[in-house]
């Protein structure tokens, strides 16, 4: 007999059909059919094939007539038919079904009845599959596991978690799969933890679906530490759970634990997928790490890229600085989202190249792209930081008929920035009075930037006064208000606003910056001057800020605007 790997093309189909032809007998063997005239039997047979064959319009033929003869075939063969359902997206045919297996009193198994509570859920018809389901004179543990998950999916979160104190009730015990559904159902830490005792009083916790859901659900409510606890607790561990810790410390903004798990996942001999880049991508991006994030590039180079990765790769060299390597890896993609073409208008902005960010967007818009929310925000930043006024205001003022984006307090701010930074102020703050959403600190707060740099002291203390309405334990505004005094030489309302910060009780953090040079990072902290080159530095630093004030315009406030470069390191008296 010749093995299947010898045969000529044109033999396959002929042994595919003799293998479904098997398929069939061995199921007729399985459930014989029931003694039938002639034309029932062969009409059943027909029936049968056809879902098998995911012939659909055969098989809806076909159950005409036997749902006109009161005929009806097994479970297995009705859950094929709804699979074909399913696949043709035929929603009509599929309540037809429903309708002929329900009817004349015939009571199908609950596994049919499951299937057709799960194509409910998949044409995302929820009152027919709870219908059903209420109906049921019996269920299992898939019952009400679909049901939860369903609820889950659709963020109904209040009702799944309904539905699994009623499953313990009827005395069906959760499966993992259960667990897994109703974990992202929660909607605070305390019910989470809830769940995770019930999941480790079922003996469920080293499950990896359940262990990965724990891990994403923690870090979901920014409860890092009891996500590192979970899986440091798991004896065996794969690729799911390591990509879900990965992921955790990266989207928590800890890329030093994501990348330190990265490590140990290479060295138990893990192979990264593209989910384990992304994330580490995300980790290299959050510390401005260049060097690696090239490093992660070579292992990016092992797989056929997703466009979820590349987006990563795109901005991981846009947040870095390395706008050459970001529009390399764009033109290299054959595919292009909104969330590309976003990236690389918000990165070039973000990297001094807003007159480039303009033309990408003109680009964008042209290649037949809709823009969303964010890419206007990158829009308006740019036009912002170019001081493009009547180009942003343009912008602002059309994107709504244009593209139909509401603006949001992210375009508001940018607006607020753009007039800020002209010399607008009135026009800023009459634009701040009119918004739609209402004004929040960090709107305030770009204004009181402003108002730093055009001198504008009674302004200055009004939207101090904002901020602080909205935000009293801001350290940034008190020092900032304070320090446009002392600029002013308004010695006592400087000392003012300097008590009533202590009286507050309100400190500020430590300013830290880092840098990566040849592959090591260094790191400044205010006040810490326990660097080896930090007179070097200092020297350095002087320097090149006596150049720029020399080159600065004689209307640039140049100590004002960069007063923060001087809290890295400690200057000498």
């Amino acid at each position: 007999m010749k093995s299947i790997s010898n045969c000529k093309p044109k033999s396959i189909p002929a042994i595919a059909a003799v293998t479904l032809q098997s398929l069939l007998q061995i199921h007729l063997q399985a459930h014989p059919i029931p003694l039938l005239s002639t034309s029932s039997n062969t009409q059943l047979n027909d029936f049968t094939a056809a879902c098998y064959h995911r012939d659909l319009p055969a098989a809806m033929k076909a159950l005409t007539f036997m749902q006109k003869h009161q005929i009806w075939a097994d479970s297995v063969t009705y859950s094929e038919l709804v699979k074909c359902c399913l696949a043709r997206g035929a929603i009509q045919e599929a309540k037809l079904v429903h309708k002929h297996v329900f009817s004349a009193g015939y009571q199908p198994k609950t596994f049919l009845i499951n299937t057709f509570i799960n194509m409910y859920v998949k044409f995302n018809l929820l009152d027919e599959a709870r219908k059903l389901f209420d109906e049921m004179p019996e269920r299992n543990v898939v019952s009400w596991t679909t049901m939860i998950a369903a609820f889950s999916n659709t963020g109904m979160n209040e009702e799944a978690m309904k539905f699994l104190i009623f499953m313990l009730r009827n005395g069906v015990s959760p499966n993992m799969f259960t667990y897994s559904s109703v974990l992202r159902a929660c909607s605070g830490l305390c019910s989470l933890k809830q769940i995770h005792c019930s999941i480790s009083k079922a003996g469920l916790e080293s499950d990896v679906f359940v262990r990965s859901a724990l891990i994403d659900n923690y870090s979901k409510w920014d409860e890092l530490p009891h996500a590192l606890t979970v899986f440091n607790e798991m004896e065996t561990k794969d690729l799911i759970v390591w990509n879900s810790v990965i992921g955790a410390c990266a989207q928590n903004s800890d890329g030093d634990e994501a990348l330190n798990l990265f490590k140990r996942m290479k060295q138990r001999g893990f192979l990264a997928d593209q989910a384990t880049l992304t994330s580490v991508l995300r980790a290299c991006t959050g510390l401005a790490l260049l060097e690696l994030g090239r490093q992660v590039h070579v292992h990016v180079l092992k797989y056929s890229r997703d466009l979820i990765l590349s987006n990563a790769l795109l901005d991981m060299y846009c947040k870095c600085g390395s706008m050459e390597d970001a529009s390399f890896e764009f033109t290299r993609m054959v595919i292009k989202d909104v969330i590309s073409w976003s990236t690389m208008i918000i990165g070039l902005a973000q990297n001094g190249r807003s007159h480039e960010a303009i033309e990408m967007f003109q680009v964008m818009t042209s290649s037949g792209t809709k823009p969303n929310y964010i890419t206007m925000v990158g829009v308006l930043f740019a036009c912002s930081h170019a001081g493009y006024v009547d180009k942003g205001r343009s912008y602002f003022q059309s994107m709504e008929k244009d593209f139909g984006i509401k603006p949001g307090r992210e375009h508001y701010g940018c607006m607020v920035d753009l007039l800020g930074r002209a010399g607008k102020l009135d026009e800023a703050v009459e634009l701040i009075h009119n918004m739609v959403p209402e004004s929040d600190a960090v709107t305030w707060r770009t204004l009181l930037g402003a108002c730093r740099i055009h001198r504008n002291m009674d302004l200055a203390a009004y939207a101090a006064k904002r901020v602080l309405d909205l935000d009293p334990n801001d350290a940034g505004t008190y020092i900032l208000l304070s320090n446009i005094y002392v600029n002013a030489r308004r010695w006592e309302d400087a000392e003012q606003v300097r008590k009533t910060m202590k009286g507050n009780n309100v400190r500020k953090e430590p300013g830290c910056s880092w840098i990566e040079v040849n592959k090591q990072i260094h790191a400044f902290v205010l006040r810490d001057n326990s660097h080896p080159n930090i007179d070097e530095i200092t020297q350095r630093l002087i320097h090149y800020v006596q150049r720029l004030r020399e080159a600065a315009q004689p209307n640039h406030n140049f100590d004002h605007l960069h007063v923060t470069t001087f809290t890295i390191v400690v200057l000498p008296n």
